[in-house]
């Protein structure tokens, strides 16, 4: 990574975009009366969704992309990808690791320099045997998959700027206020242990209609890097 690198991305307006996506989404579900709300799709429904918005805020968005640490590896499907990769505009096409040693080395924008975000979804209240209930694997996915994916991003050091998107569905803004604050507490005391850092949470939130027992959405973008 160039040094500034990270300084020339706006996570702020990165979780304004992300956040604002969410809410239009969710009014549009309100405008059609459907019977499902934003937090009844399962995580990969709302990848969509958010780049959408990113798109909208001129951002270049890239899914499902694989990790530089993984480019060698000779099979395409082989290696740990990133749920969005952006670049400074849709003109800015990324870089493809694997060209570094054909004719098309060097063209596009250096993974070095792109914002790397992985996303995860946790409900509070889910459907649970086909009944609305509070979901019993809550706790397990904040603490688990949602810590991982800092690790995953820590442990890549040809990795520029990264961040974790959380979009977390509570039953109200004081639960989920709550929950992120101490989720980004043990965030920070996990990093350490790993010698990566984080920097504290941008937070977003918007209320949503209550179909399962969720009437809050909210997101925390948390950056993180290598010591």
């Amino acid at each position: 990574m160039t040094p500034g690198a990270a300084k020339r991305w706006n996570l702020a307006l990165v979780a304004d975009a992300a956040a604002g996506a969410l809410e239009k989404e969710a009014e549009r579900l309100d405008a059609e009366q459907s019977p499902r709300g934003l937090d009844a799709p399962a995580e990969l429904g709302l990848h969509p969704v958010i780049a959408r918005g990113l798109e909208r805020a001129g951002f270049g968005v890239h899914r499902e992309v694989r990790y530089p640490a993984g480019a060698e590896a000779r099979k395409r499907s082989a290696g740990d990808r990133c749920d969005l990769v952006l670049t400074p505009s849709p003109a800015h096409a990324l870089e493809d690791p694997e060209g570094a040693f054909t004719l098309y080395a060097g063209s596009g924008f250096p993974p070095s320099e792109a914002l790397w975000i992985e996303v995860k979804t946790v409900r509070q209240f889910a459907l649970v045997k086909g009944i609305a209930s509070e979901n019993p694997g809550y706790a397990a996915r904040l603490w688990g998959p949602a810590m991982k994916d800092l690790d995953k991003l820590a442990s890549d050091d040809r990795l520029g700027p990264a961040a974790s998107l959380l979009v977390l569905f509570a039953a109200g803004e004081e639960v989920a206020r709550h929950d992120l604050g101490v989720w980004a507490h043990r965030a920070l005391d996990r990093a350490l242990l790993r010698g990566a850092r984080i920097e504290p949470p941008r937070l977003r939130g918007f209320p949503i209609t209550d179909r399962l027992g969720n009437a809050w959405c909210a997101l925390a973008l948390t950056a993180v890097r290598r010591a």
